[in-house]
């Protein structure tokens, strides 16, 4: 059920980043990341007053860090986008997936099958989205590896706010009036022309909100409820909703190395949720 709710936060990502696409150049990154907070924490506000529920939690440094990493991941994302082309930009931010696994290999090496299931999906993500680097693009790499990175921080304290008991509107809550409280100063120091925007782009804006609001209440099921390496391993499928889009929308063409990458995720994704993979992983620790 955990992959079914990652599965979910793939599509509604992937539909965030088609929206974000299709606002054209009039907001800058601090703007968009702005609203893509501000959104989600007004409606959840207003539901907690309706509900009369607290946001105060026990657990508030596992907020602080969960929320102030994903903040800075999402705004480095960004900035790798600009410096970067697309392709590369989002197959660096997908790394997160091996940082996670390195991290968790720490405390206890999960399956072998489940780190080869990782090669083969992030190789899967490199044939569809065949990125490339040239030397003054290392500045934008710097800032790709380091949004997966603090992602996989983000991923690992989720996880740890999901198995406190943490409700998922309070975590996407507070995580959602952080990214619009961190992203103000950028969004006023940055120029843009949003007075120039049209109506459809600003409805694209207030989509990039929604999709990543309930993106993120998903995504803090799949994670508070299931294992972290698992899930992340998931969410190559974000990669072939976005390809999926890219084909329908603006009409980019699969390449046949794409499609054998999107099959590779695909095969990545199933041997890394399969029971079978972990029974035999606890017995073979239980001998």
């Amino acid at each position: 059920m955990n992959a079914l709710w990652m599965l979910l936060t793939c599509f509604l990502f992937a539909t965030m980043g088609a929206c974000v696409k299709s606002v054209g150049g009039h907001f800058n990154i601090g703007q968009i990341v702005g609203v893509r907070g501000l959104v989600p924490a007004l409606i959840l506000g207003l539901w907690v007053l309706w509900q009369q529920r607290s946001l105060y939690s026990a657990h508030w440094k596992s907020h602080l860090y969960r929320s102030t990493a994903g903040t800075l991941s999402m705004l480095l994302y960004f900035l790798a986008i600009t410096h970067l082309p697309l392709a590369t930009a989002v197959t660096l931010n997908n790394t997160s997936a091996l940082f996670l696994a390195g991290i968790l290999s720490f405390r206890q090496p999960p399956p072998r099958a489940v780190f080869g299931a990782l090669a083969l999906g992030f190789a899967g993500v490199i044939l569809v989205l065949q990125p490339s680097f040239a030397q003054e693009q290392w500045v934008g790499a710097a800032y790709g590896l380091a949004s997966a990175f603090l992602t996989c921080v983000a991923q690992l304290n989720l996880r740890e706010l999901g198995r406190a008991g943490e409700p998922e509107w309070r975590t996407v809550c507070i995580f959602s009036l952080t990214t619009a409280l961190l992203a103000l100063p950028l969004a006023l120091w940055l120029s843009s022309s949003a007075a120039q925007a049209s109506e459809l782009e600003w409805g694209y804006l207030i989509a990039v909100g929604l999709c990543g609001g309930l993106g993120q209440l998903t995504l803090s099921r799949a994670f508070g409820r299931g294992r972290a390496i698992v899930t992340a391993s998931v969410g190559y499928s974000t990669v072939i909703f976005s390809s999926l889009y890219g084909a329908l929308l603006w009409g980019d063409r699969i390449s046949l190395l794409s499609t054998l990458g999107i099959a590779m995720i695909i095969v990545a994704s199933l041997i890394s949720t399969h029971p079978a993979v972990w029974r035999g992983h606890k017995a073979e620790h239980a001998d």
